[in-house]
């Protein structure tokens, strides 16, 4: 039987968060800043990674089969420490300050990407045919369904990554091996300090986001499985608040599904997006070759400006993407 994308057409209200959130979770532009995300690399860390890549380069295996207990790490999974503090408990963005990635050939490039995120949690598929090592760059694709818009230049505008599923991916890792030439510029906002704002706001329209939206899951899944899936923007279950965004997936979600979204939703949607558009409210940062980018994905939204890439192919922005989740399986579907 085909893996189908469960429905919540529940009668019960959902429980939803009245008050703000409070905590480092919930921060503005001006609140924050480089050194409350940058984590520097010390060299001790970097004569760990230097002894992997020789490691990996005279004797490989693949790289889904390294797991960090296989090396010496003591000293980088102290600074993984600190990223996965400032992920949880922190402002939900963290970026590792710096991978020396030009001494190192790809492969061994892969291998110290999948070690450093495995120091930050479990490892999953990001793609249905079960890809654990996402390349993002421009693969000269043209946009169309099923073609994702982190394999073109385009820009991204806010989202969490893969919003359909349930649950989605805990933390999203970006490992820089080169950036754009030119653009490619990172944006990111808290959805706490969002959904703050939107209580205050639009408190008549809050709960409609906790109820479900419809949602394009990008052709990831099996062929003869559902291409909608529908879940809530907000989700809390008394303690913890989950948020997912992308208005583009659920416009093109309520196409697939043939259901027209309804007009409070739409009037939610809208409030939420020029909420989350707010200039005062993100910060924004071009990613430099060699650092490690992660963000919460369950509470942060970022965004992408479009890029130009250098002529010379090794020099082209390259990104290796990397999904950590604890619940359920490591296959794409939890």
């Amino acid at each position: 039987m085909a893996h189908t994308s469960p429905v919540e057409k529940s009668t019960v209200a959902p429980l939803i968060l009245q008050g703000d959130v409070r905590d480092g979770r919930a921060w503005r532009r001006d609140e924050i800043s480089s050194r409350d995300w940058l984590v520097p690399l010390p060299q001790r860390c970097i004569e760990e990674l230097d002894v992997v890549a020789r490691r990996v380069r005279q004797d490989p295996l693949p790289v889904i089969l390294l797991s960090p207990d296989q090396f010496s790490l003591a000293a980088c999974a102290e600074a993984m420490g600190q990223v996965r503090e400032k992920l949880r408990a922190g402002i939900g963005l963290a970026v590792l300050d710096r991978v020396p990635v030009e001494r190192y050939a790809l492969e061994e490039n892969q291998a110290l990407a999948w070690l450093l995120g495995s120091l930050v949690g479990r490892l999953v598929a990001q793609k249905w045919n079960g890809t654990m090592l996402y390349d993002v760059r421009d693969t000269g694709q043209a946009l169309e369904y099923g073609v994702r818009r982190s394999v073109t230049n385009l820009d991204l505008t806010f989202h969490t990554d893969a919003p359909w599923l349930d649950p989605p991916p805990e933390i999203v890792g970006l490992y820089c091996i080169n950036p754009a030439a030119e653009g490619g510029v990172s944006r990111f906002v808290s959805l706490c300090t969002v959904h703050n704002e939107f209580t205050h706001r639009h408190r008549d329209l809050l709960p409609r986001l906790y109820r479900p939206f419809p949602w394009d899951r990008q052709a990831e899944h099996a062929p003869d499985d559902t291409k909608a899936a529908r879940r809530p923007i907000f989700h809390y279950d008394g303690q913890t608040l989950l948020a997912r965004f992308n208005e583009k997936l659920i416009s093109s979600g309520a196409d697939l599904a043939g259901d027209p979204l309804d007009s409070e939703g739409q009037e939610a949607l809208e409030a939420m997006r020029a909420i989350v558009d707010s200039p005062e409210l993100w910060v924004k940062f071009t990613v430099e070759r060699g650092q490690v980018q992660y963000i919460n994905n369950r509470q942060f939204a970022h965004s992408r400006t479009n890029f130009k890439d250098a002529p010379e192919p090794h020099l082209k922005r390259h990104m290796i993407r990397l999904w950590t989740r604890e619940e359920g399986r490591r296959t794409f579907h939890p």
